[in-house]
Order: structure tokens, then C-alpha cells, then sequence
């Protein structure tokens, strides 16, 4: 789709590596008209479902029209499709994981986020790499596998050579049987260069949230620092990309700007990164604005309820089928529940938002970046997820296995990834009871490992996965498919 719009030079072309031609400011607002326009034309919605339903996904322009339609039964055939879609791709896995604060060091002003240059009332911590062996032990005594590194942009103080060190030492802790088997990385837009140092040092995803895909608002959201240049932001998982990482997650800040306009945003930058890279976003995070240390969400006027909130995971799913959506505890346990079951892949659990936040017995709130609304344990919302009939998987086979990027896509798009994915989130869930469970927890999953078994597509793999979950029990670990 390469065209010109009226008054504008800005010309839309989803192969340019320009973020205003593959983000066309012109172009979101055609489509919110479009969509406005067409919004309760029923045989094209009815013909945008249809093809929703061949699990290609939806264009921007398609999406933004579900978005805008309010015809009950239509929001009801799409919550539907988008729960098939998630059972076709994913069946019923819920990966699990646990964000780890490095650093809030940062010299940016983002107006929405605690760590803002300016705040001089959070404590600013960064942990020593000591400390960072503390925190592992502590999310290992979990019973996690995969972390997601967090730290504010800081040249001095979080230089690219300290996060590199951070990963060094989370993957050289084997304590008990636990060890952090996937790290994935969310820090600062930075150079070619410098992702392929990541790729090299081993991590899983880079996740950069967009925060916001409107210049002018991102601009003045960003007022002060290297994050307010709006298109090296928009840029960074080319450059990611160009480096050797396979696997890039995006996300907005939803809250920031008007819903409809940042959801054709996101999914055109979906849309560009298939068309540039051959493989689309592997995750998409969907983060609402939430309460910290002198961030008032009501200051924002564009906060989204839940009902919104849901339909969005729902679009997202339809859209991009293949990708795995990931909701934080920045979500209560009501909405995380309506969520996961409309499209929702991965959930963090027992987080800690605060840096060195999981040596602590208390939950320390003076360095939180966010108010954490689902506090539960990690076992308590296992247990919560097997109660529903989800499996949480520990899942970190297909990184280890060299499933990136566009092998791991062609390996979902083919429906083949379940011969995969179901024996190794039942291997991974065994683990998890045999060395962290509660008794009652240890119970509940035991059944559930037992009649998911059968789900398995080819005796041969459920012949050997049974043989694996004997041995596990035996004290042999990470076996995987």
C-alpha cells in the first residue's frame, strides 16, 4: 500500500524505514474516518469477521472499523473469534514471567513515568551485580524461568556494558534447581551496534513500548531527553532487527492519546515490520496508565475503561494472530481474567515494580514505577490460572532451540508449534510443582497435567513427554521439545 495523501507530502509506505512515512500521521486519520463512516455498515463488517476468520489477521484499516462498530452482536462475534483464534495458536498456555528493575536512573522527562529526571523525591537505586544475584535467587525461589530487565535511559549510570553484565550474572545463577533460562530485554532505543552486543549476550525478545504513535503528543510527553526524539524511538526495532534480533515486542501506554488513533498506529507498525522484516511483532503489551510516585492517571485525558480496554485485547488478536499479547499486574485479577480468555498469551505474576524490590519481604513502594494492582503470589495465581482451565507454562524451549523470528512464526502459522508448546509447558509445569508448589497447588496441577496429556497431537511426542514427566519426578530437569 503505497500512497499519497491530499495535503500532505507525507507520503505512506509500510516498506520505508522513515517512522512518519510507516506511521502516516495522514494515514491513521483517513482511517478513524474511514472507520467512523462504516462503523455500523454490517455487510462489511460481517465480510472484515470472515476474514478475520482465515487467521491471516486484519489490516489496520479493517481493525479500526470493529473498533468503531457498537452493534452488541458484532463486539460479541468478535470477542468469540478472538478466544477460537487464541485456542488455535495457543490452545490454552499462559506463559509465565517476572519484570526485574536494574536501575531507575534516568535522564529523560517522560511526563507519565516516576523516574523522570526532575522527581526528586524517589529513592534512586541501582543494583550491584550482588544484588542482582539476590534478586534471581529470589524470583528462582518462585519458581520463574523467564524475566523481563527493566532500567531507565542513563548513559552514566546504565550504560549498555552494565546491562550486558546484568544478563551475564542472571544467567550464570543455578541455585537449587532453578535457573533464569530466558531473559528478555526492555531498555532504551539504542544503535545497531549495540543490539547485536544483546543478541550476542543471549536475550530472548527486545521490547520497546512506542508509549504513544501521535508526533506531537509523543513530543510533549517527551519533553526533555534522548527519548524525545520521536522517530529514533519509532525506528529502533529495524535497527533491532538489522543487529540479529529476531524477536521484537512493541506496546503503547494506552491513556496517552486517543485509543482508536493509537490502535491503527500499532498494528501499521505490525504491518510494516511484516513487510520490511518478513516477520511481525512477536509480542504485543497492552499497558494502561496507572497511578506512581507523582503520576496522577487522571491528569491524562484519555484513559480507557475496561470494557475498551477488552475489546482492544480482542482486535489485537484477531489482527495480529500470531503474536503473543502480554498483560502485566498493572491489571487486576477481574480484568486479567476477561482478557486472557479474549487473546491474552503471557501474564506476569507476584511482580515487583521497584528495583531490588524481591529481596524484600515487604513490598517496597518508594522506587515502584507503577502501582501494582494484582498482588498475588506467584503460586496463588498458578493456581488461579489452573482453576480456569489455562496451563502456565515456564515455557523457554523454542529461544533455546533456535525457534526465533520467522522460524518460530512459520512453526505457529502452521499449527505445528502445539507438538511443541503442549509437551513443554506440561514438562515446565512438573517442574514448578515438583520444586514450588504448595500441596494444594501440587494437586490441582497433577490433575491438570494428567487430562492435558491427551491434548498432545502425535502419540510419539505424548509417549516421550510421559517419559520426561516420570524423570522429572525422579529430579532430572529442562527437558524440552
Amino acid at each position: 500500500m503505497l500512497t499519497q495523501k491530499k495535503g500532505s507530502n507525507t507520503m505512506y509506505d509500510p516498506k520505508s524505514l522513515k517512522a512518519e512515512e510507516f506511521i502516516s500521521h495522514e494515514e491513521i486519520l483517513e482511517t478513524l474516518e474511514y472507520a467512523e463512516k462504516n462503523k455500523n455498515d454490517e455487510k462489511l463488517i460481517d465480510q472484515i469477521i470472515e476474514k478475520a476468520r482465515t487467521l491471516k489477521g486484519l489490516t489496520h484499516r479493517e481493525a479500526s472499523v470493529l473498533l468503531a462498530c457498537d452493534i452488541p452482536e458484532k463486539i460479541q462475534q468478535l470477542y468469540d473469534l478472538a478466544e477460537q483464534i487464541k485456542k488455535d495458536f495457543y490452545g490454552n498456555r499462559i506463559v509465565m514471567f517476572a519484570p526485574l528493575y536494574l536501575s531507575n536512573y534516568c535522564v529523560n522527562g517522560c511526563t507519565y513515568c516516576p523516574y523522570h529526571m526532575k522527581n526528586k523525591h524517589i529513592a534512586r537505586k541501582k543494583l550491584t551485580q550482588e544484588e542482582v544475584k539476590r534478586e534471581v535467587i529470589a524470583l528462582q525461589d518462585m519458581g520463574h524461568k523467564r524475566l523481563a530487565i527493566e532500567a531507565g535511559e542513563d548513559p552514566v549510570n546504565n550504560p549498555l556494558e552494565y546491562i550486558l553484565e546484568c544478563i551475564k550474572t542472571i544467567y550464570s545463577i543455578k541455585h537449587k534447581n532453578g535457573e533464569i533460562r530466558r531473559v528478555n530485554v526492555n531498555i532504551a532505543a539504542t544503535t545497531v551496534e549495540n543490539y547485536t552486543k544483546l543478541k550476542d549476550a543471549g536475550i530472548g525478545t527486545y521490547i520497546l513500548f512506542q508509549e504513544t504513535y501521535h508526533k506531537d503528543s509523543y513530543e510533549k510527553l517527551h519533553p526533555t531527553g534522548p527519548k524525545h526524539d520521536y522517530a529514533y524511538h519509532t525506528e529502533a526495532m529495524d535497527r533491532a532487527m538489522e543487529g540479529g534480533i529476531d524477536d521484537v515486542g512493541l506496546g503503547v501506554l494506552f491513556g496517552l492519546e486517543r485509543f482508536k488513533y493509537e490502535f491503527a498506529g500499532l498494528l501499521m507498525h505490525a504491518e510494516h515490520l511484516e513487510a520490511v522484516h518478513g516477520v511481525g511483532p512477536h509480542t504485543i503489551s497492552v499497558p494502561r496508565i496507572k497511578a506512581a510516585d507523582d503520576i496522577d492517571p487522571s491528569a491524562f485525558a484519555n484513559g480507557i475503561d475496561d470494557e475498551i480496554f477488552a475489546k482492544l485485547c480482542a482486535l489485537i488478536r484477531v489482527s495480529v494472530p500470531y503474536t503473543g499479547m502480554i498483560v502485566s499486574t498493572r491489571e487486576s485479577q477481574k480484568v486479567r481474567e476477561k482478557v486472557i480468555r479474549l487473546g491474552v498469551s503471557q501474564v506476569s505474576g507476584a511482580s515487583r515494580t521497584s528495583v531490588g524490590g524481591y529481596q524484600e519481604e515487604e513490598r517496597p513502594t518508594d522506587t515502584e514505577q507503577f502501582d501494582v494492582s494484582d498482588q498475588r503470589s506467584l503460586d496463588e495465581v498458578v493456581r488461579w490460572l489452573m482453576d480456569l482451565g489455562y496451563i502456565p507454562s515456564f515455557c523457554t524451549a523454542c529461544y533455546r532451540e533456535g525457534r526465533t523470528g520467522d522460524r518460530f512464526m512459520s512453526l505457529l502459522k502452521s499449527g505445528q508449534i502445539h507438538n511443541c508448546c503442549q509437551p513443554n509447558a506440561l514438562m515446565t509445569l512438573k517442574e514448578y510443582l515438583m520444586d514450588y508448589a504448595s500441596e494444594e497447588t501440587v494437586k490441582v496441577g497433577e490433575a491438570l497435567i494428567d487430562a492435558e496429556l491427551d491434548r498432545i497431537p502425535k502419540e510419539k511426542v505424548r509417549l516421550i513427554c510421559e517419559d520426561h514427566l516420570k524423570k522429572i519426578e525422579e529430579g532430572i530437569r529442562d527437558f524440552r521439545f
